[in-house]
Parts: structure tokens; C-alpha cells; sequence
């Protein structure tokens, strides 16, 4: 769990020292932002594949190996000389946390049986969001009191004792009788790349433009790529990605639920961040704060969802999940606005946080259930790829309905006025609001500034109520896909595609 818990604190934490990074090491904006791209990409490119691997290697021996290269990377991150030196460790990074994160699951799943593994599931899930919840102000400490390095440097002691760690008490898994499959290795290659254009797409659409030439021909490459691979593996006696998975309903069902709970969770976090910061006004410690009710609400009901596994179906839990965070979602949605008091936000957030705490890790153990064990890295890493890839496509749609409500708000107002009007629509169109207040005559920021506080409350509660629908949606999946007839209980067969 250890190594796990350090790829999530790392994904959150970066993002604090970036200015200290641009500032010593020099670059451009684009070069500096490579830090979080390289390591996004590779470890969204790898994580299907590395845990599909562990299921031949040996589960405990590639995730030790996942140790050493994060914590060797995180050394060399910490050393960087040059910002192209850092972006080239970040991607080896990335590639030893997707080797970490697709093995957690599927060791916990290893060592555990029944009720024991859903709460073992439950209290991974738990320290995942804790791990979350401590990363911004540990990142912030440590680049305070310290430096940007420090971000770094600190995971090669944690690294250390997590490898020593597992080294101790991970067992060594049975060895599989008879003659080891051959790997699929153009599978693999084909895997790695679609994944990896397809993520590097996602991230870099809103740059270069979403109907821009450039994004359109990488995810048509992406596309390609993947017919390409998808060929491949029903040709192959053993494929990286057994694509029959996806015909078992309850698998399906957990895969959907998993990738909407990234896109939520995208809905969520950034975009109430936006509004406490841009339109509420609130310092970046009161807007974390105003996230810590919610996150503390989801560890609890996590647990609690891991002991209501023993008395409860899943599917019902889970679609209580996403019925409670479209509750709270619309409730948010409808209450943003520039004026109101942040007190008056502490229950639907509460609420966010309990909805997202029950149905995570029910359907965790769906996805891990379903299957035998042998194949548990194959899964791991599947959930753990379509999460990624939910970040990616929340980031990018919930991102265009964002903006293009900001953009529509400010284009109507006739605050908005002034040689530079054109260029003020148009930046707010594109998210900068910093820009429209900075083009706005001296005269005119006041209530340009107001205008700004009612377009981000308003891009946020645009987003809030989407998100409100996709928790909807999500919930009749669940309870579709995952019911009694096929989701295996204590009795019934755990395995239900090999009847």
C-alpha cells in the first residue's frame, strides 16, 4: 500500500512547486507544464500493460521493481540540472507508478478472501483519499520551508522503507503450472502507443486547439492504433488485454462506474477550487479548507461501504454512491454564486464527499471479483487505466462547458466595454479571467471584476449540473449491470465468465 500511496500523493503534489521549478531552472511555460505531461502520459500509456505483465513475472517481483524505479526517478527529479532533464526523469517516474498502482489492487486481492478483501479494498481506498487530502499542504510545506526538490527528494527515503516493506511481508506468489504463455508483445507496443496519444490528445487539446488539425489527427492515430491492437488480441492465445472481459455485465458496469467516478471527481475538485478562489475570493488555504469536510466524510463512508459489502449486494450500494453525489452535485450546481456565505456550501460538500466514500470501494471489489486471480494484474491495471483516461476526458469536456459559460456570461454583460472588448470575450472564452480584468479600462475593473465573479460562479454551477446528470446516468448502469443475477456472493461462483 505504501508504494501506492506515494503515486497519489505525487500526482497531486507537483503542481505547487511549479513555480519554483520554472523559476530556477528557466524554460518556458510549456517546458515547465512537460513536468506533469510526461509523467501523466507514461503512466497512463503504461498501466494496462505492466499489470497485464505482473500476471506473467510475478506480481510481487514487478511491484518491487516499481519501487526502485520510482524511487530512483523521484532521486533523479530531485537532481535536476535542466528542466529537459526533469521532464525525461518525470516520464520514468510515471512508468514506476503505473507499475505501482496497477499492482496494488491485485496484491491486495492475492492476499486476502471474501469480506476480508472488500475491507482490505475499503481501507486502501480510504488511505488513497487521505494520501490525496495531505498532498497540497504537504507540497506546500515542503516548497515553503524548503525547495521545489524537496517534493522530490522526500519520496527516496519513503521509497526505502517501502521496499523493505514489501520485501518482508508480500509473498511470493505460486508459480503456474505448466509452460508460461508467451507475451504479446505487439499487443503491448500497440497498447502503449494508442494510450499514450490518445492521453497526450486529452492533455494537450486545449492548447492546440480541440478542432485543430494537430488534435484531431493524434486521436485518430489513437483510434487507429487501437483497431490495430484490438486485432491483434483475438489473434493471440494470450492477450495484454482480454477484451471479453467487457462482456461480463458486472465487470462493464464496475469499468463505466470507475471511469465516471475520475470524471466526477475532475467536476469536483478543480472547478470548486475556480470558484472558492476566483469568484468567493477565498485564500488557497481557506479554499482547501472548505475541501477538507468532504474528503474526511469520504474516508469514513469508504470504511463503511467496506463493512456494508458483508450484509448488501454492491450494486445497490454503489448506485446509493452516485445517487447521493448527484444530490449533492445538484445541490451545489443551483447554490453557486458569487454572494453566497461558505458555510451555507459545508453540507452539499459533506454530502460530495459521503456519496464518493461509498461507492469507491464497492466497486473496486466489483471489478477485482469478477474474475480469478490469475488475471488480477490484467484488471488492476485496466481500472487503474480507465480512471486515467476518465481524468483525462473530464478535464477536457467538463473544461469546454466551463469556459464556454464564463464566455457566455461575459460576452452579454454590458460591463463589458472598451476598445478591448473583443479581446476580453475572447479571453474568457479561453478561461483567462486574469486577462479580461487586465484589459479592462481603469475605470470599468470594478464592475468587470463583478462581471467576472458571476461568469466563474456560473461556469462552475454549469459544470456541478452535468455532473449532476453523469452521477444520474451512472447510477442506472450500476443498477443494471450489477445486480444479484451476476455479481459473485459468498456462495456463488467467483469467476462468472468461466460458467
Amino acid at each position: 500500500m505504501a508504494g501506492s500511496l506515494l503515486v497519489v500523493i505525487d500526482i497531486v503534489i507537483v503542481a505547487v512547486g511549479l513555480p519554483g521549478i520554472q523559476a530556477e531552472l528557466g524554460g518556458s511555460l510549456s517546458s515547465t507544464q512537460w513536468v506533469i505531461v510526461a509523467y501523466t502520459v507514461t503512466m497512463g500509456a503504461v498501466t494496462q500493460v505492466v499489470g497485464s505483465l505482473s500476471d506473467r513475472l510475478g506480481r510481487r517481483r514487478v511491484y518491487l521493481t516499481g519501487i526502485v524505479l520510482f524511487t530512483l526517478s523521484s532521486l533523479a527529479c530531485g537532481l535536476a540540472p535542466t528542466v529537459v532533464f526533469l521532464d525525461m526523469a518525470r516520464g520514468l517516474q510515471g512508468i514506476g507508478g503505473a507499475i505501482l498502482m496497477a499492482n496494488s489492487l491485485p496484491l491486495i486481492s492475492h492476499a486476502f478472501e471474501g469480506q476480508r478483501r472488500n475491507m482490505a479494498i475499503a481501507t486502501w481506498s480510504t488511505a488513497a483519499t487521505a494520501a490525496g487530502l495531505v498532498a497540497p499542504v504537504a507540497g506546500g510545506v515542503l516548497v515553503d520551508v524548503l525547495d521545489w526538490r524537496a517534493m522530490f527528494l522526500v519520496n527516496v527515503p519513503i521509497g526505502i522503507v517501502a521496499f523493505v516493506m514489501a520485501a518482508s511481508r508480500l509473498p511470493s506468489p505460486p508459480r503456474p503450472d505448466g509452460p508460461r504463455p508467451p507475451i504479446d508483445w505487439l499487443g503491448t507496443v500497440l497498447l502503449i502507443l494508442s494510450l499514450g496519444v490518445g492521453n497526450f490528445a486529452l492533455l494537450r487539446g486545449e492548447d492546440q486547439g480541440w478542432g485543430s488539425a494537430r488534435t484531431v489527427v493524434q486521436f485518430g492515430l489513437a483510434v487507429v492504433l487501437f483497431i490495430a491492437f484490438s486485432v491483434v488480441q483475438s489473434r493471440v492465445t494470450a492477450p495484454t488485454l482480454d477484451l471479453s472481459l467487457f462482456r461480463v455485465p458486472a465487470f462493464t458496469g464496475a469499468a463505466l462506474a470507475i471511469f465516471m467516478s475520475r470524471v466526477l471527481t475532475i467536476g469536483g475538485t478543480v472547478y470548486f477550487v475556480q470558484y472558492f478562489h476566483g469568484s468567493l475570493h477565498l485564500t488557497p488555504t481557506e479554499s482547501g479548507l472548505m475541501l477538507v469536510p468532504g474528503a474526511i466524510a469520504q474516508m469514513g463512508a469508504g470504511m463503511l461501504a467496506g463493512k456494508l459489502q458483508a450484509r448488501l449486494a454492491p450494486g445497490p450500494i454503489i448506485a446509493t454512491g452516485y445517487t447521493i453525489k448527484a444530490i449533492a452535485a445538484a445541490w451545489l450546481g443551483f447554490a453557486f454564486s458569487p454572494t453566497v456565505s461558505p458555510w451555507l456550501l459545508a453540507v452539499p460538500l459533506l454530502i460530495w464527499g459521503l456519496g464518493g466514500g461509498i461507492a469507491g470501494a464497492p466497486v473496486m471489489s466489483v471489478a477485482m471479483n469478477v474474475v480469478d486471480k490469475q488475471r488480477a494484474g490484467m484488471v488492476g491495471g485496466t481500472v487503474t487505466s480507465l480512471a486515467s483516461i476518465g481524468g483525462g476526458v473530464g478535464t477536457a469536456v467538463l473544461g469546454v462547458l466551463y469556459k464556454a459559460q464564463t464566455g457566455s456570461v461575459v460576452a452579454v454583460d454590458p460591463a463589458i466595454t472598451g476598445p478591448a472588448r473583443d479581446a476580453m470575450v475572447d479571453a474568457a472564452a479561453k478561461g483567462d479571467v486574469q486577462a479580461v480584468l487586465d484589459l479592462a479600462p481603469a475605470d470599468t475593473k470594478a464592475a468587470v471584476q463583478s462581471v467576472l465573479d458571476r461568469a466563474i460562479a456560473e461556469g462552475g454551477s454549469a459544470v456541478l449540473l452535468s455532473s449532476a446528470a453523469m452521477a444520474v446516468a451512472t447510477t442506472l448502469v450500476v443498477l443494471v449491470l450489477i445486480n444479484t443475477r451476476n455479481v459473485p456472493g459468498p456462495n456463488r461462483d467467483p469467476n462468472p465468465e468461466s460458467g
